[in-house]
This record gives structure tokens, sequence and C-alpha cells, in this order.
């Protein structure tokens, strides 16, 4: 909508007014449901976000679970070789 000079607004009769009013309201409550579905978008996207840090972080102790699950096998394959006092040829 093009701005109004208030000039222009004191020629304005009681009806052209109203619809002015009428048109100004229709267009704050498009404006605020506009607004509404953006913050519904940013708050998505900040879920998806955290989400991804949180997937990130999960994946960080995995990795260190498998690396410490691994170190204990070497450790118990290497008992199991020292206590059939052999090379551990056999095991493998």
């Amino acid at each position: 909508m093009k701005a109004i000079d208030f000039s222009d607004l004191k020629k304005l009769n009681r009806k052209e007014l109203l619809e002015l009013l009428l048109e100004q309201v229709k267009e704050n409550e498009r404006l605020k449901t506009e607004l509404m579905e953006a913050k519904k978008e940013l708050e998505n996207r900040e879920i998806i976000i955290e989400n991804a840090g949180s997937l990130a972080e999960a994946s960080l102790e995995i990795f260190e679970v498998f690396k410490n699950a691994d170190k204990a096998a070497q450790a118990y394959l290497e008992n199991v070789k020292n206590s059939l006092g052999n090379d551990g040829e056999d095991i493998d």
C-alpha cells in the first residue's frame, strides 16, 4: 500500500478512512501470520542444528567406546597368548 500524507487523510470521508483502517488491519494480520510462520521455521532449524550437534557428540562418544573396546580386545588377546606360553602364532 502506498504511503498517504497526513494532509491527504484530512480530505477523506469517514467511509474512506474506515476502508483504509480495514486495509491496515488486514495487512497487520497478514504480517502477524507471516511472522509466526517465520518463527516456527526458525525454531525448527534451531532444533535441527541442536540435533546435529548432539549427533556429532554422540558419534564421538561411540567412537571412543569402540576404541576402548578394541584396546581391551587387544589386551585380552595378548593375555591369552601369554598364558598359552607361545608367540601366539596359533591365535588370530
